[in-house]
């Protein structure tokens, strides 16, 4: 057993928690755990307001429409079955712009003005690392849905957690043996130079290097770039397997610029859904990809062997089996990243549930709650597949999906294992004082 998993299976610091159960975010029974109740009469008939940074401008705008229309079915969904603690859901959304500096003064607004309990939704790594540090200092949680490595590296504060999507570190850990063993060993990367690129950067190649592999070229693109055919003589001839992450508005251009340069003669290609998100697969000039591979958070269109909460998740944020809204087949979703919206959302009810949570006062007991929680089963709150959180690094770990691409479309080729994801612990956020 991994000094990881030792760490993950000891018993909790607070022993009159529990984690969630079936299909709902029950506590134990309140008879086992004298002085704490269930669902406490609610103190107050104001609504739990949960501020929403989220990007509707800059270059995470179709992430923050889908982060959007995802927040709003949940917590339609909450509010249908009675609120929280007996109290009904509101979100209050600020633009940040996809800016670390106004993500910060979002964060501000929340605490000081509009009276959120909490701040939740953020996505890109450069606007969370700008963030999380007013949120400390404002002692408001502030709950991400990002990828970065920034919450569990130890480098924010125990206000910041992430609790419902991985981070890319585990994820690389998880892809770095299926690219070394299935499609080659010198790998050239393509990234977005920033935090969330760096991550890829680094992860990767210690990752690769680790299976057998060797990452031969790093090239860095600037988030804002429009136009990448400059980029692409600098991929060695040598490479095997070209490995790419892109984010951005651009992306479209930039997988129909890969496929002009390389035309058929191209070598093995394993991207992120990043490159790809939003973007329709079927797309004139993307014909290329065909045979490609690419991890995704969560797998765009139904498989074969889709759940039921798949299918009730689907109906709810409103996506076709495709990946496209049921409204506009043009319109496809960020299918493979707004899970971690809904799931996040779905922990800090049970986290406010299990701690009796009735106002700011309880910001404390809401985050030891939510340290508190290990497995996470794979059920209607949290469709995309069981997790494990450490609630010492406060990341949640999951499974990752492997697709191919075949006749147009994704099908799921690889699922790894939770503990494919494990990496040792580097903080423990759990001694830092409130």
């Amino acid at each position: 057993m991994s000094q990881f998993t030792k760490n993950y299976v000891l018993p909790t610091r607070r022993n009159a928690l529990k984690l969630l159960s079936g299909g709902g975010l029950a506590l134990a029974a309140s008879s086992t755990m004298p002085g704490v109740t269930r669902f406490a009469q609610a103190q107050s008939s104001e609504p739990i307001r949960i501020g929403f940074q989220i990007h509707r401008t800059g270059i995470g705008a179709a992430y923050g429409r889908w982060y959007d229309r995802t927040t709003q079915a949940a917590v339609k969904r909450m509010n249908d079955a009675g609120g929280i603690n007996g109290r009904m859901v509101e979100i209050i959304a600020e633009d940040d712009g996809t800016d670390p500096k106004r993500g910060a003064e979002v964060v501000e607004k929340f605490a000081t003005q509009q009276q959120c309990d909490v701040a939740f939704g953020t996505l890109f790594s450069h606007v969370v690392i700008g963030s999380a540090p007013r949120a400390g200092e404002l002692k408001i949680p502030y709950f991400v849905v990002s990828e970065g490595h920034h919450v569990a590296s130890g480098i924010l504060n125990r206000y910041t957690l992430q609790p419902g999507i991985t981070d890319v570190k585990s994820q690389v850990e998880a892809m770095a043996p299926f690219v070394s063993t299935n499609l080659g060993k010198k790998v050239a990367m393509i990234y977005p130079d920033f935090a969330f690129g760096h991550d890829h950067r680094d992860y990767f190649t210690a990752a690769l290097a680790k299976n057998g592999g060797e990452v031969i070229a790093q090239i860095a693109i600037p988030p804002t770039e429009t136009s990448f055919t400059k980029y692409f003589p600098k991929i060695p001839q040598q490479t095997e397997v070209l490995y790419h992450v892109m984010v951005g508005p651009a992306v479209l251009t930039f997988v129909k610029e890969l496929g002009e340069f390389f035309g058929s003669n191209h070598p093995e290609i394993f991207g992120f859904i990043d490159s790809l998100e939003a973007v329709d697969i079927q797309s004139p000039g993307l014909e290329f990809l065909e045979g490609t591979y690419f991890w995704e958070g969560n797998p765009r269109y139904v498989q074969n062997n889709q759940t039921s909460h798949d299918k009730m998740y689907r109906t709810a944020v409103g996506v076709d089996e495709s990946g496209a809204s049921v409204s506009d087949s043009r319109d496809i979703s960020t299918y493979a990243h707004m899970f971690g919206c809904w799931e996040t959302l779905n922990i800090i009810k049970a986290g406010m549930e299990m701690s009796d949570y009735q106002g700011p006062q309880h910001r404390s007991r809401l985050i030891e709650a939510v340290e508190d929680m290990t497995d996470i089963p794979l059920s209607d709150d949290h469709p995309q597949g069981a997790k494990i959180f450490n609630g010492k690094t406060h990341q949640v770990f999951g499974h990752q999906y492997i697709s191919k691409v075949e006749n147009g479309r994704m099908v799921l080729a690889h699922t790894t294992s939770i503990e494919d994801t494990f990496y040792p612990d580097e903080t423990d956020y759990t001694t830092q004082p409130f």
